[in-house]
């Protein structure tokens, strides 16, 4: 079987996991990307079965495609508390951390995440990683502090591009595809989440409760460790 067949018969089984935690009555994020819509395929064929829930979407193109799958979807400016959200991820640790945002919306992604009960990541084995960092790190930027920002970033940085324009998200906001080593990846977020002009990253090192992952079309659920403390 062709390897791009295999890989999205993966995140097909996997979204389909995913999708079996949600319940009737449930307000449920939608994150943004090409594994994210596996999720969103298998959750409108549930609604279509009778499943009665709302959702709220991280992105323009996730709100259209929840929309045209027959999910309600409401605006998240209205929304305190979410019970669950399925997304997916560039790469995801053994240990629940993962860095998210090819798809350009790990700001909102983020936000929507904080927001929720719980959030599961689902993803074909391929993403599935003993140390984070071959992926590169998304970093949103105010498009105000452009120049400064990317100078303090240096050569670790490259500016996500649209053709021959700089790629924007859905907030208008600029794309940095960011090189860096994460042997302390929380030593880069902190680093991060200090620097003016930054309001976004897409390392995900809290926010993650479980992942579904699949391989060859058997799904390994990984669960985050909880302190007693």
């Amino acid at each position: 079987m062709d390897t791009d067949v295999n890989i999205a018969a993966d995140k097909r089984v996997a979204a389909d996991a995913a999708v079996a935690e949600v319940r009737a009555g449930m307000l449920v994020g939608l994150g943004t990307g090409t594994t994210a819509a596996f999720a969103i395929d298998a959750l409108g064929r549930a609604v279509a079965a009778g499943l009665s829930i709302r959702a709220v979407a991280t992105s323009i193109a996730t709100e259209r495609h929840a929309a045209d799958r027959g999910i309600a979807v409401i605006d998240f400016a209205d929304v305190a508390h979410v019970d669950l959200t399925i997304d997916g991820a560039d790469e995801i640790d053994d240990a629940c951390r993962a860095i998210k945002g090819a798809g350009g919306a790990m700001l909102r992604e983020k936000i929507v995440a904080t927001a929720s009960r719980r959030m599961i990541v689902i993803a074909d084995g391929s993403k599935r990683v003993a140390t984070l960092g071959t992926a590169r790190v998304p970093v949103e930027i105010l498009p105000f502090a452009r120049s400064a920002v990317l100078a303090t970033l240096g050569s670790a940085a490259t500016l996500r591009m649209d053709g021959a324009a700089p790629y924007r998200t859905d907030g208008g906001n600029l794309v940095a595809d960011c090189r860096f080593d994460l042997t302390d990846p929380r030593r880069i977020a902190t680093r991060l989440e200090a620097m003016p002009g930054v309001i976004g990253h897409g390392l995900f090192l809290d926010e993650v409760d479980a992942a579904y992952i699949a391989c060859d079309g058997v799904v390994t659920r990984l669960e985050r460790a909880r302190s007693s403390g």
